[in-house]
């Protein structure tokens, strides 16, 4: 028997097989649940075999699922990889998530623009955490983004590439008239019995709020509660203002009226920093963006540990490589 069955049907099954959830895997694509619930019905008449088992409360992948999930993948790597070969990659822009106009991402883009000749465009995108970003590279529709990325589910990383760029010092973003506010860094155990927002209740930073209650863990500080997503700088300063928050952050970050930024200290916690594209993805801009990155981690000492403690999660070490001088704390 000839099969002939569209991409776009073994796109949709790959993302239900990576979420195992019907309402994810469609918001990852952008599509309704029906139109993927139909997708996946097609698929599975025009193989003739079952590829889900559906209850109420679960979905699983049935041992043909299994079967066909390796040969999917390699399918959608190779059409990416077709249609980078055929659609004038050195035409076409690049389209970059950066998160904010400040930071290593921010730097990184900055510095890749200055060396690209004027016919490869580098256009900044601002999406809001790694999590939410990755469905939009998986898509198509965002080609880099930055982030750590071993806090995205196994299924998801598989389908992208990655490049350790940046061990980030983290830092607590206090009011001016907060009592740590006088310290020139804040020891992490001073910040027992505070309540620190770190993007709860917003799904598109996932991996940056699951890196937070790791450190918070047996430590005393408790997550500010879920909030729905905040767009944009402004909109983010207006809000922690009102609810009064401290917030858990990088060094570097955006400036906010009547609060200061403080590292923190003893250990040092440090977030992981990758760019990461789409497996398959061939343009002259992400050649471009992986050179400053090396080359600025290199100058700058990004990757390498601070001398003093510091803590990260041993499975973002390992997808950071190699590291010097001391080990996680």
């Amino acid at each position: 028997m000839a099969y002939d069955v569209e991409p776009r049907l073994l796109r949709a099954f790959v993302a239900v097989a990576d979420e195992l959830h019907f309402t994810r895997a469609a918001a990852r694509l952008y599509v309704a649940q029906q139109a993927l619930s139909r997708d996946i019905r097609r698929l599975e008449r025009e193989l003739g075999a079952g590829l889900f088992v559906r209850t109420t409360r679960q979905v699983a992948l049935t041992a043909e699922g299994e079967r066909l999930l390796p040969y999917a993948r390699r399918v959608l790597s190779a059409q990416d990889e077709l249609v980078a070969a055929f659609r004038g990659a050195a035409e076409r822009p690049l389209l970059v998530d950066v998160g904010a106009p400040v930071g290593t991402a921010f730097r990184v883009l900055a510095e890749a623009r200055e060396r690209v000749p004027e016919s490869c465009e580098l256009v900044a995108r601002f999406h809001s955490g790694l999590t939410g970003a990755a469905g939009e590279l998986a898509a198509g529709r965002l080609d880099v983004s930055f982030g750590r990325f071993a806090g995205l589910p196994a299924g998801v990383r598989a389908e992208l590439d990655h490049q350790p760029v940046r061990l980030e010092p983290m830092a607590v973003l206090l009011r001016d008239d907060h009592p740590l506010a006088a310290r020139s860094a804040v020891p992490l155990a001073e910040l027992a019995g505070e309540t620190l927002y770190a993007g709860a209740g917003n799904a598109g930073t996932a991996e940056w709020t699951g890196l937070a209650a790791r450190l918070f863990e047996g430590r005393g500080i408790a997550m500010a509660e879920p909030f729905p997503e905040i767009e944009g700088p402004e909109e983010f300063v207006r809000v922690v203002r009102k609810r009064g928050w401290s917030v858990l952050a990088s060094v570097e970050f955006i400036e906010v009226p009547g609060m200061v930024l403080r590292p923190v200290v003893d250990p040092v916690p440090l977030s992981p920093v990758s760019m990461v594209w789409r497996r398959g993805l061939r343009h002259p801009g992400l050649e471009a963006l992986r050179a400053v990155a090396r080359e600025l981690g290199e100058r700058d000492g990004w990757r390498a540990p601070p001398g003093e403690a510091w803590w990260l999660p041993e499975e973002d070490a390992g997808v950071m490589g190699r590291l010097s001088r001391t080990s996680p704390g």
